[in-house]
């Protein structure tokens, strides 16, 4: 599994000009799946996102978790984070799980962070064509990779 986090001041997403998931101060979590993730994936995906200390504590230094700052979780599918633009100009997704795995899997993921956080997580609408808004804080974007744990 693959996510790119954004902590944000807000965030939301719509599809077909609907709003169907928006946060404020928080996180936003684009989350792509490939076909070899297992629910292994998820628990370590998840915890990391709960405990990673990415929001200033009282000195302006960032060592505050979402779950320290009582802050929220958006969760977005996002297949391109899969993308290999190794050869050629256009992406290839053969990295990415087919949706019939990816969507049952991204719900697990998505209800196994409400666990993990203690709250509900607002998402996206799987394989919509969706509009995400935001306002990213900091900025501070990371990258994880449950394969590449480092």
């Amino acid at each position: 599994m693959r996510a790119l986090l954004q902590r944000v001041c807000n965030a939301d997403v719509s599809v077909n000009g609907n709003v169907v998931g928006a946060i404020d101060h928080g996180i936003l979590v684009f989350t792509g799946i490939s076909d070899s993730d297992n629910d292994e994936d998820i628990q370590w995906l998840c915890k990391k996102i709960v405990q990673m200390r990415i929001f200033n504590d009282e000195n302006g230094v960032m060592n505050l978790s979402v779950r320290d700052v009582d802050a929220q979780v958006l969760a977005v599918s996002q297949f391109t984070l899969y993308a290999s633009t190794q050869k050629g100009n256009r992406p290839s997704y053969s990295a990415a799980a087919r949706p019939e795995f990816a969507e049952p899997f991204f719900a697990r993921f998505v209800e196994q962070l409400s666990q993990t956080l203690g709250k509900p997580i607002p998402t996206g609408v799987f394989g919509a064509n969706m509009k995400v808004r935001l306002c990213n804080d900091g900025p501070v974007t990371l990258w994880l990779d449950s394969k590449i744990r480092a």
